[in-house]
C-alpha cells in the first residue's frame, strides 16, 4: 500500500512536469519526459542517501519515497516506446542523443544524488 500511495503521487507529478515542459522546444526530442527521468533518477539518489546514511534503506519510508514515488515519476516505458518511436521515424541522431542523455545522464545524476548526502 505504501508504494502504490507513492507512485500514485509520483505519476501526478510526473504528468504535471511533463505538461509542464511540453511546450519547451521541441525539435522531435520528447524533453519532457527525459528531464522528469533525470530529475527522478536525481531525487531517488539524495532519497536513497539520505536513508542510506542512517541505516534505513529498507525503511517503510524509503520505499514510499524510491520505489513509490520515484518510480512513479519516472518513466523508462515511456522512455523505450519515445525511443522506439524516433528510431522506426529515422530520427537516428534524437535517438541517439536522447537514450545517451537519459542512460549517462540518469546514472550520474544517481550516483551525484547518492554521493552528495553520504
Amino acid at each position: 500500500m505504501i508504494v502504490g500511495a507513492g507512485s500514485c503521487v509520483g505519476g501526478m507529478m510526473r504528468y504535471l512536469v511533463s505538461m509542464w515542459l511540453k511546450g519547451v522546444a521541441t525539435n522531435g526530442m520528447p524533453w519532457g519526459i527525459l528531464i522528469v527521468n533525470l530529475l527522478g533518477c536525481l531525487l531517488f539518489g539524495l532519497i536513497y542517501g539520505v536513508f542510506s546514511r542512517h541505516g534505513a534503506s529498507a525503511s517503510h519510508w524509503c520505499l514510499l519515497l524510491t520505489t513509490g514515488l520515484c518510480g512513479g515519476f519516472t518513466t523508462f516505458s515511456t522512455f523505450s516506446h519515445e525511443s522506439l518511436q524516433m528510431l522506426q521515424s529515422g530520427n537516428i541522431a534524437n535517438f541517439l542523443l536522447y537514450i545517451g542523455i537519459s542512460v549517462i545522464g540518469g546514472l550520474s545524476l544517481t550516483a551525484l544524488g547518492a554521493w552528495l548526502l553520504k
